[in-house]
């Protein structure tokens, strides 16, 4: 198995994987799928693959198409304790087609993923994770830290 930078050939097979994603996530936490978002998140796909604090990373699927996709972002913020030059990471989108599950694809792109981090001298990483994820992550020294909180307006 290969794992690859993203291209923006790749962009409607993110938008089905992150579809993929977006039910299980629901299932997750009994909501609902917005509607709507997939032009919005093809979009930014193809403004920000390349960007230097951007790694989309896929796995082909024999025959055509992806069979594993995630995604990691640098982010800046304040220095402060325990994040002394304020860089920290984020990934999102990790997520495997049902019928490619099992095999490591998910696994091989979170160490691409680690390994961009490493070279980028970042030295935290923070995820969501659905439960089906939790042991991939936590075979990776994630683990769960202090209580987040998150607001979302109610006009959504």
């Amino acid at each position: 198995m290969t794992v690859r930078a993203a291209t923006v050939d790749d962009i409607p097979e993110l938008v089905r994987l992150r579809e993929v994603l977006a039910v299980r996530m629901a299932a997750d936490i009994h909501g609902q799928i917005e509607s709507g978002w997939q032009e919005a998140y093809a979009c930014a796909l193809e403004e920000r693959l390349g960007d230097p604090d951007v790694a989309v990373y896929v796995v082909d699927a024999p025959g055509g198409g992806l069979a594993a996709c995630g995604a990691g972002f640098i982010y800046r913020r304040f220095p402060g304790p325990g994040l002394a030059d304020g860089r920290w990471g984020y990934i999102l989108g990790m997520t495997t087609d049902p019928a490619f599950r099992r095999r490591g694809h998910g696994r091989a792109i979170l160490d691409a993923l680690m390994a961009w981090y490493r070279e980028n001298g970042v030295a935290r990483v923070d995820l969501h994770a659905t439960s089906d994820g939790m042991d991939l992550y936590a075979g990776h020294g994630f683990a769960e830290r202090y209580p987040g909180l998150t607001w979302t307006s109610p006009s959504r």
